[in-house]
């Protein structure tokens, strides 16, 4: 199995569908956070210099995704991290998350921010082993369970 992360800009229409997948996964009407906005305008608010849009591939096949956008001048807010069904336990979504990490470091960043979900216990899991710690909103969500994190750079 060969495990493949590069930047997705020349991948467009497969991060569409990842996105996608992602939305149908979660549940929940993204409209207060413009996704239609976002996957119209890709890669949009994730393009360089300040951004990234990564897909993951397993063998050739689109696995997962994750993006990374200015936040403000010294954070950067980590998104859409998400991992296929039949890719999950290969530890793509540590791999995805450790490179926007790093390039957020790149980038001159001195915290990335992220939200997620109650129900999203993997990820929460993930973001702690990552050294995600959880912190009071940094924007004002409709959805009561979201929590909200970062990581000091």
């Amino acid at each position: 199995m060969r495990i493949e992360i590069k930047e997705a800009y020349d991948s467009i229409e497969e991060i569409k569908i990842l996105f996608h997948e992602y939305v149908a996964l979660i549940g929940i009407d993204l409209t207060f956070q413009s996704y239609q906005e976002e996957l119209s305008n890709l890669p949009g608010k994730y393009s360089r210099p300040f951004g990234r849009l990564y897909m993951a591939s397993v063998d050739g096949v689109p696995a997962g995704c994750i993006a990374l956008r200015r936040f403000d001048e010294k954070r950067g807010e980590m998104k859409r991290l998400y991992v296929r069904d039949q890719f999950r336990g290969c530890k793509i979504g540590r791999l995805l998350s450790e490179k926007v990490i790093l390039e957020a470091q790149f980038i001159g960043y001195q915290a990335i921010l992220l939200d997620t979900l109650s129900a999203m216990e993997e990820a929460r899991a993930l973001y702690q082993s990552l050294g995600f710690v959880e912190i009071a909103p940094y924007y004002e969500s409709p959805l009561k369970d979201t929590h909200f994190l970062s990581l000091s750079l």
